[in-house]
């Protein structure tokens, strides 16, 4: 999450200031203020050459739907994802729109936006019944009394019927596509989350050329001199910039919002990291075209912003301070078994020098039939084969997994994608914290094979495990020997 809001404040630089830029008439090779409706059609052209570009070097549109066509299956978004398209690309456009408004506070906008968002947060999450935790209500106060610090810069607060009519747009597009995301995606599942992210992707911007398209021929004037007359100008490249700016910040937006977490978490991520980089864009446009520089609110709203940031990260950083790793697998008799004796054998190895933090270690299943049971005689035969000290393992006792087992570990490491998705099923609130041991796909469960599976199992655990070791232990966690044993 900490570099999906990253990719997202980088990406929002650009984005702000393109649009400002070009709606105030100070990029280079402009000749006065362009309309918001006027660049949007370039803009929408720009995000949707951007889009297949994206699908295509991600290789994630393998991820979405077929429908025969002409004797072929092609990708095609379903209905319900055609559905969120269609709200996103209201958000999509009305986002351009509404910096552009003549006589109109872009500061008064922007943070109406980001008040609004945050307080359909919580209320998306009650009506879908989704908990909120304690951290999640703490940023989503702090981010919101940002918001109203930072009104303090505000210098009019005139709204036209247009401004308001966009902004009442905006917000409707968010009600509306949170509401499809939460019954349809946003379940933690790879397949499914990248599956509606990528139909959604595609149907967003094809819908916003197309509903620009339908007000240019019912005689908008604004939106037919985009289409004609301002796509000859070289400010249009400008225009389609903004498109592909926004192609960026679409992807790690949407990605943010899919996590598993709720609303009122997700929202104030990616609501604080819009709020840093508006305020980079804004000094940088005062350094490079001299435009007025934020007023003192707005870095006074910074700090509240900075204190939600902290909020948000206070369960993961509490999970760091407890430094227990958790292994899970369904018996807990072989895989997670090995992985726990293995991670107990390289951690003896360390001694004091390394200064490395204590980790404690520990490993349960998900279908414990007997507890108190010993390791499989493969999983033991196994860890002999890779000289694995018998103190490591001898005392191992299968147990269940308990939710204060998880809740007490810093991260959870599952031997299968299935198996993730039951733990944070069985214990909500562990978002980010379980994960697959082997980040490369599912170890599968060696019991009734041969010898031969069992060692090939337990090699690619140890690899695992000590990949995953040195990812908390950093550099002092190199064991010697272990990368040797782990080949």
């Amino acid at each position: 999450m900490g570099w999906l809001a990253f990719g997202y404040f980088v990406s929002y630089i650009p984005y702000a200031m393109l649009v400002k830029a070009l709606s105030s008439g100070v990029l280079p090779g402009t000749h006065g203020p362009v309309g918001g409706l006027v660049l949007l059609p370039a803009a929408a052209m720009g995000q949707l050459v951007a889009m297949p570009v994206f699908l295509a070097a991600s290789g994630w549109w393998r991820y979405a739907g077929r429908r025969e066509l002409m004797e072929r299956q092609l990708p095609f978004p379903g209905r319900d994802a055609a559905v969120s398209g269609l709200f996103a690309a209201l958000i999509i456009g009305t986002t351009t729109l509404n910096y552009t408004f003549a006589g109109v506070s872009i500061l008064l906008m922007l943070l109406l936006m980001r008040g609004g968002v945050l307080i359909i947060a919580p209320v998306m999450d009650t009506l879908r019944r989704r908990h909120v935790r304690a951290s999640a209500w703490v940023a989503v106060a702090f981010s919101l009394v940002a918001v109203g610090v930072g009104l303090g810069d505000v210098t009019g607060y005139r709204m036209t019927f247009g401004a308001v009519l966009s902004l009442a747009v905006y917000l409707a597009g968010y009600v509306g596509r949170f509401e499809v995301m939460s019954r349809v995606a946003k379940t933690g599942t790879v397949a499914t989350d990248r599956r509606y992210f990528v139909e959604e992707h595609a149907a967003a911007p094809a819908w916003q050329l197309l509903l620009l398209v339908l007000g240019a021929a019912l005689g908008q004037p604004q939106l037919r001199e985009g289409f004609t007359t301002f796509l000859t100008t070289p400010t249009a490249l400008g225009a389609a910039a903004i498109g592909v700016a926004y192609e960026a910040l679409f992807v790690f937006g949407t990605l943010i919002y899919l996590d598993r977490r709720e609303y009122s978490w997700c929202v104030p991520a990616n609501r604080c990291a819009s709020l840093l980089s508006g305020l980079v864009a804004s000094y940088a446009l005062v350094w490079l075209a001299g435009l007025a520089a934020p007023g003192s609110a707005q870095l006074v709203a910074l700090v509240f912003a900075l204190c939600a940031v902290l909020a948000l990260s206070s369960p993961a950083l509490a999970a760091r301070r407890r430094c227990r790793l958790l292994f899970i697998c369904g018996g807990n008799t072989s895989r997670s078994a090995m992985a726990e004796s293995m991670a107990r054998a390289e951690l003896a190895v360390l001694t004091p020098r390394t200064r490395v933090r204590p980790l404690r270690v520990a490993s349960a299943g998900l279908e414990v039939k007997r507890p108190g049971a010993t390791m499989s005689d493969g999983a033991r035969a196994a860890l002999a084969g890779l000289d694995i000290p018998r103190a490591a393992y001898r005392r191992h006792r299968a147990r269940p997994v308990t939710p204060v087992l998880c809740r007490g570990s810093a991260v959870v490491y599952c031997m299968t994608r299935a198996q993730c998705d039951q733990v944070a099923a069985l214990v909500p609130g562990l978002d980010g914290r379980v994960v697959c041991l082997d980040p490369a796909g599912d170890i599968p469960n060696p019991a009734g094979r041969p010898p031969e599976e069992y060692r090939a199992c337990a090699r690619r655990i140890q690899a695992s495990v000590h990949a995953r070791l040195r990812e908390h232990l950093g550099p002092a966690g190199a064991v010697p020997g272990s990368r040797r044993a782990a080949g």
